[in-house]
């Protein structure tokens, strides 16, 4: 994530790591020897999955070139950025700035259109009805960018980061029911003996997964410890949450954004699940860890602006569920993610998306009989005009010319 104002990435770019899936933090450092990482290290932008992230980064980088625009966000709240109070600041930003903008909007709304036109060319509609479509720009002018525009992006940006987290469970819930259907009807196709024998190998490795080490609450003073000790490789009686905090604070911009704070849980899942193991889920994983960062995020972000500061951080420390939490209760430990009654829903929803599929299908193989039909009757043409012309062709090659009437042929004869 990019450094730049304490107010820009409250909303936009310390979101932009919502989809990203973090990894262990390889470090041995010394307590003392632990410096804020400089503002020259920046880490590179993790793609954020919006179908127009370029788009967004892009703006983003222009706007910050733009002195006036950086002065408004240092001095703006959450609220003026959401509101788009913020957004009427780009009447006074410089001319080059403007442009480069237009230009990025022209850019967006021509890769739009290709979009569209790729998966609608059948349909007879004009662009303007087409871009309605898309909620980050304004469709109506296509050519220039102007405060509307940075206003819908921002809104629109918000929006669809805050709803990402309630889309991937539900992506989550999908995959498992659709894994019970798979497993469901691949018992039935088995004859009793062996599905006795299938269901009894299944259950052993469920209970081989059970069986694990205690897994310490996110965000608890164990968890942090144990990634001082194992992760950072420091005394854990040495362990200060304020020195804790600024070592993992890894672009210093001064809070933990959402994949730095997963990155923390790295070695609390590593004891549940190993992809070396058949009986362990890695989807599953991925899933326990949007769990814990949320768990976390509910505990100590108190302004609820999806980063923890170090004051957040440190108040965090004074609870009773820091040094006293209740015992982390894994996805084995809960209910399943969805009923008999939703999957029952999803299993119809599969067989009514296969019916489709069929009919499709055999749609499809009428019409490329028909196209077979089609090619043959136009060989056929083909054959019979090659035919005629060359018969043409020999007829004025055999056929004598008429005989002269002029003087000089009958001298000549």
């Amino acid at each position: 994530i990019r450094t730049m104002s304490s107010v820009w990435p409250l909303l936009l770019l310390s979101s932009l790591a919502l989809t990203i899936r973090a990894i262990p933090i390889e470090r041995n450092p010394k307590a003392e020897e632990v410096q804020p990482p400089q503002e020259e290290k920046l880490e590179e932008n993790q793609d954020t999955g919006l179908y127009y992230d370029r788009y967004l980064r892009e703006v983003i980088e222009v706007l910050e070139t733009d002195p006036h625009f950086r002065e408004k966000l240092q001095t703006a709240n959450t609220e003026d950025i959401k509101s788009g109070r913020l957004s009427k600041e780009l009447d006074l930003v410089g001319h080059h700035v403007r442009t480069r903008l237009d230009e990025l909007k022209r850019q967006e709304v021509s890769r739009l259109r290709m979009l569209l036109k790729a998966k609608l060319d059948s349909v007879q509609m004009d662009h303007v009805s087409l871009l309605k479509q898309f909620e980050h720009l304004d469709p109506h002018n296509q050519n220039t960018f102007e405060a509307k525009d940075l206003e819908l992006l921002i809104a629109t940006a918000t929006k669809d980061l805050e709803n990402y987290d309630a889309e991937r469970h539900e992506e989550f819930k999908r995959y498992e029911m659709m894994k019970e259907h798979e497993r469901r009807e691949y018992l039935k196709s088995l004859d009793q003996e062996n599905r006795e024998r299938e269901e009894k190998r299944m259950e052993e490795m469920k209970e081989k997964h059970r069986q694990h080490p205690k897994v310490n609450a996110p965000g608890s003073v164990a968890q942090l410890r144990e990634v001082w000790q194992e992760t950072d490789g420091l005394d854990p009686q040495e362990f200060n949450p304020k020195t804790f905090f600024k070592l993992h604070d890894t672009n210093g911009d001064g809070v933990l954004d959402e994949q730095e704070l997963e990155a923390l849980f790295t070695k609390e899942l590593e004891k549940v699940y190993d992809p070396r193991n058949e009986e362990d889920d890695m989807m599953e994983m991925e899933e326990e860890r949007l769990r814990m960062r949320e768990h976390v995020m509910k505990n100590v972000d108190i302004n609820h602006d999806r980063l923890v500061s170090l004051d957040e951080f440190l108040k965090s420390t004074e609870k009773k569920e820091y040094n006293n939490p209740k015992e982390w209760e894994t996805l084995d430990d809960t209910k399943p993610v969805y009923t008999e009654e939703e999957l029952l829903r999803f299993e119809a929803e599969l067989r009514d998306k296969e019916v489709e599929l069929s009919r499709r299908a055999e749609t499809l193989r009428q019409e490329q009989e028909l196209l077979k039909e089609r090619g043959k009757a136009l060989e056929a043409q083909k054959r019979e005009y090659q035919q005629v012309h060359c018969g043409r062709h020999c007829f004025t090659l055999f056929t004598p010319p008429p005989p002269c009437s002029s003087p000089l042929a009958s001298v000549v004869s």
